[in-house]
């Protein structure tokens, strides 16, 4: 394979990310040195740049074998928005069009051409004559390629025949690619596609943006309602089993005034597509649909799934439930789970006259059951089914946050376990409570008080320290002695607290009810949520003149960033997520007009240097002021008596920006403040100041009356500044 680009200046320069994620790297280089690999990654984990970086590295087209013709479309749309030279072949396209295509593969135009498994290989064997002749491909990739197994949870006959790839073109890497694949889906993959030389890169399937529910399914429609009236403006899924359930609940949602629409094989083409668009696009928010839909949909901003029904295996529920928060933003997955949809469900399994395909449908659905009905940790569940590790404890799933005592109390666990370890473990809860509490008992030997636990523990009561050990003693992280009187021993477990960084989860002494709603899953970095907005309606308007999906354009998380870090010039675009090359020429300019604007009207100085990935905050301060002609006639038309509003219309300028001129002046003390707000506003932003202080704008605009403006707290800050 003939090297024309480096993986890392093809992932800054055309997709706009400045480095890679899990094992990316590691999967374009061996696929560089024309190797195959077998890649199983989360949906949302990047599988698709595994492929599409080395396409652009090397000389030659990638085939990328793809199992629906909306999923080709999705991929090749957002490679071309991306500048990349991409193509699709389908049986949905004029005669014309296709040989427009390969004209286009014989002329060495395309970098990238997603097909169906059958146009691959199937009846058409000249297309695979018309690659070794004509186009001499340099990769073939199969996404979803769990669709090769009968062992999978979404087996596709007409998969098979890609075995014919490895004996027509034995030299050219293959890469297959899945999001859910058990132990045997896997060693099938790698059978059906023949590969010799290969590797398998596993990631994590742990999702940690996803928050996972299940609830119970009676009389579940209330509830359902009530979850979408607090999601409102949010984009999701709802699955149900039937094709007669999606359309009753859609119709339902719309009664009640949801912006629903049902999705189904049972519809005609020109509906399905004009609803999958629709959707993509943000015009419906919610689409209730059967398993038809979703595979391959990339569409980032999907904040939650639900099922309505109860999925017929964990692989489709782990693949659905991935739909959500693919741009790794917070987003939920609610399961609605009865009884009866199991009794359904095993009548499905059967398959005529085939016992062991009957019988490793309801093994599957057996797991599934088991899920909704498990105690433990959810997440933990899953990873466990596809052979990860995981704590007992994620703080992301309902069996975890319906434990509202349960708690992260680590440092506590080591500070007695670490008291027991200093005293040579010869003393009972009592010696060891006092001796942390920092006792001056007599009972307390000397030398005990030189240690370093003596009084560490004087931040909580003693009736505290006694629970928590008991609470130790109970989990197995200590032990209690045999003898007469009885000691403090540690155990195992307590060694891997101490020694190997694991965590202790404990119940509080004093049961709290939680009246937070869902968890923190990681700290959202802060951000100007009034500028997030505006930039998703700058990003939506631009999609509707493209005609493509808004996520497209930019995802979420790159807006998000945008309203982060707060560029002002193009050369910080680069440093932002999503900002290629040509999405700066063909995008950059707009959204960041719409950043300079924001920052101009709220007084953001945002100078700092941008240093990605580290999400830091900018610091939002007063700019270094100086007057200029701009503000100066701004102040000379409000002296002579037009109002601000007046003023801005007259100067083609926002209210905002003329209330920062006038601001400079109240400062300087050029401009008494009495005239420009009223006393009883000028008392609350006050008093906001003397509460939250005054570093950031944002937060005193979210505290203060809705009819206070940022205009009205800057003229305030100055008139403080001014009296200083």
């Amino acid at each position: 394979m003939k090297r024309i680009a480096a993986p890392a200046e093809i992932l800054q320069t055309v997709f706009g990310y400045n480095e890679f994620r899990h094992n990316q790297q590691e999967i374009i280089e061996h696929l560089l040195r024309a190797e195959d690999a077998v890649v199983l990654m989360p949906t949302g984990g990047g599988k698709s740049l595994c492929y599409q970086v080395p396409a652009l590295c090397v000389e030659g087209v990638t085939v990328v074998v793809s199992p629906l013709i909306a999923l080709m479309k999705d991929q090749v749309d957002a490679l071309t928005l991306n500048g990349v030279k991409a193509a699709f072949l389908n049986s949905t396209q004029h005669p014309s069009e296709r040989e427009q295509i390969l004209q286009q593969l014989r002329r060495n135009e395309l970098k990238l051409l997603y097909v169906a498994p059958e146009r691959l290989v199937g009846s058409d064997i000249n297309f695979l004559q018309f690659l070794k002749t004509e186009a001499k491909p340099a990769l073939f990739a199969i996404d979803e390629a769990h669709c090769i197994s009968q062992w999978g949870h979404d087996f596709r006959p007409e998969y098979r025949v890609l075995s014919e790839l490895k004996t027509q073109f034995p030299e050219i890497p293959v890469i297959a690619l899945t999001a859910t694949a058990d132990a045997l889906t896997k060693k099938d993959i790698i059978e059906q596609l023949h590969l010799k030389q290969y590797k398998v890169f596993e990631n994590s399937f742990n999702r940690p943006n996803i928050t996972y529910y299940v609830k119970p399914k009676k009389s579940y429609y209330h509830e359902l309602v009530d979850y979408l009236t607090e999601h409102e403006g949010d984009s999701g899924i709802i699955y149900c089993l039937s094709r007669n359930a999606t359309e009753r609940l859609a119709e339902d949602l719309k009664q009640d005034g949801f912006n629903a629409a049902a999705y189904h094989a049972g519809l005609d083409k020109a509906t399905r597509d004009q609803r999958q668009d629709l959707f993509l696009k943000d015009d419906i928010r919610i689409i209730v649909a059967t398993i038809a839909f979703g595979m391959g949909i990339n569409k980032s901003n999907v904040r939650f799934v639900i099922h309505a029904d109860l999925p017929k295996n964990i692989e489709g529920y782990y693949q659905e439930t991935g739909r959500a928060g693919r741009d790794g933003l917070p987003s939920e997955a609610v399961l609605f789970y009865g009884a009866g949809d199991v009794m359904k469900l095993k009548n499905f399994a059967q398959v005529e006259n085939n016992p062991a395909q009957t019988k490793i449908l309801l093994d599957k659905l057996d797991k599934m059951v088991a899920f909704c009905e498990t105690k433990q940790c959810r997440r933990k569940y899953l990873l466990n089914y596809f052979g990860e590790q995981s704590p007992d404890y994620c703080g992301a799933c309902d069996t975890c946050i319906h434990k509202p005592e349960l708690s992260d109390q680590t440092i506590v666990a080591q500070k007695i376990m670490s008291a027991v370890a200093r005293v040579n473990e010869k003393f009972g809860i009592g010696y060891i409570v006092d001796l942390l509490r920092g006792s001056a008992s007599e009972k307390i030997r000397a030398e005990h008080k030189q240690l370093s636990v003596y009084g560490i523990g004087k931040d909580k009561p003693k009736d505290e320290w006694t629970h928590y050990t008991r609470e130790l003693l109970s989990s197995g992280y200590l032990q209690m002695s045999d003898a007469q009187y009885p000691v403090l021993k540690l155990t195992e477990k307590s060694k891997a607290v101490l020694f190997k960084g694991e965590k202790v989860y404990l119940h509080a002494p004093i049961q709290v009810v939680s009246t937070v709603k869902e968890p923190v899953i990681y700290q959202q970095h802060a951000y100007e949520k009034a500028l997030f907005e505006n930039l998703k309606k700058l990003r939506n308007k631009m999609a509707h003149e493209e005609n493509v999906p808004a996520y497209l354009i930019l995802s979420d998380s790159s807006l998000m960033d945008l309203a982060t870090y707060l560029p002002l010039v193009t050369d910080d675009l680069a440093k932002i997520s999503g900002f290629g090359v040509y999405k700066i020429e063909r995008y950059g300019q707009p959204f960041l007009e719409m950043v300079q604007d924001y920052c101009n009207e709220n007084s953001i100085d945002t100078r700092i240097e941008l240093k990605k990935p580290k999400r830091e905050r900018r610091i939002a301060a007063a700019p270094r002021e100086r007057e200029t002609d701009t503000k100066k006639t701004s102040l000379d038309l409000y002296k002579g008596g037009m109002s601000i509003e007046a003023i801005a219309a007259q100067r083609v300028l926002s209210p905002n920006t003329i209330e920062s001129h006038l601001s400079y002046y109240v400062a300087k003390g050029e401009l008494d403040i009495d005239g420009l707000i009223p006393a009883d506003k000028r008392e609350l932003i006050e008093a906001a100041i003397l509460k939250y202080g005054k570093e950031s704008l944002r937060q005193l605009k979210e505290n203060l009356p809705e009819e206070i403006s940022y205009g009205d707290i800057k003229l305030t800050l100055a008139a403080a500044a001014g009296e200083a």
